[in-house]
């Protein structure tokens, strides 16, 4: 190896990593310190693109799994349009009518537990918001009935049936 101006020799004469004998390259009239925060910057914009890309492919990754799960008859099902925003309203449905007492055992506190999530959900389909805000309200009359009302019950079962309907499964 042979030294020249741009290059000395390396210690003990082995070659240095790539670009390690280089200093970084200079902009003219900007400060070396304002150089080096740009180049700190730089690096930490592109480890932040890389870890939003991770991000994206685990997004992504989860988000095909819950057709593959609701094919396995989950309680969160698929809509039947199969569009992206139904389909995230369907599986908050499906997880907000998962928490809570159990149904059977205490009717008028799962009813309880239900009412706010329910009324929390947003969707663009007219269709399933209504069907959501529904089964929120039958499960509101069935809280203020304490559940002794047979109609609140009945308005339960036809508001979950039209969940169902979009939602297969979310309200089962």
């Amino acid at each position: 190896m042979t030294a020249d101006a741009d290059h000395p020799p390396s210690p003990a004469g082995r070659e240095p990593a790539h670009g390690a004998d280089r200093e970084p390259a200079r902009v003219a009239g900007v400060a070396p310190a304002d150089q080096a925060a740009a180049r700190t910057a730089a690096a930490h914009t592109a480890a932040a693109r890389r870890g939003w890309r991770a991000a994206g492919l685990g997004v992504a990754v989860a988000g095909l799994a819950v057709p593959l799960l609701t094919g396995c008859g989950s309680a969160a099902g698929a809509p039947a349009a199969g569009a992206p925003a139904i389909s995230a309203a369907c599986t908050a449905v499906g997880a907000a009518l998962s928490d809570g007492p159990d149904p059977d055992a205490d009717p008028v506190g799962y009813a309880e537990a239900q009412v706010r999530p329910l009324r929390a959900i947003q969707t663009s389909d007219q269709a399933l918001r209504a069907a959501i805000r529904d089964l929120a309200t039958a499960y509101a009359q069935v809280l203020a009935s304490n559940g002794a009302s047979v109609a609140a019950s009945k308005a339960v079962t036809a508001a979950a049936s039209k969940v169902n309907a979009i939602c297969p499964g979310a309200a089962s």
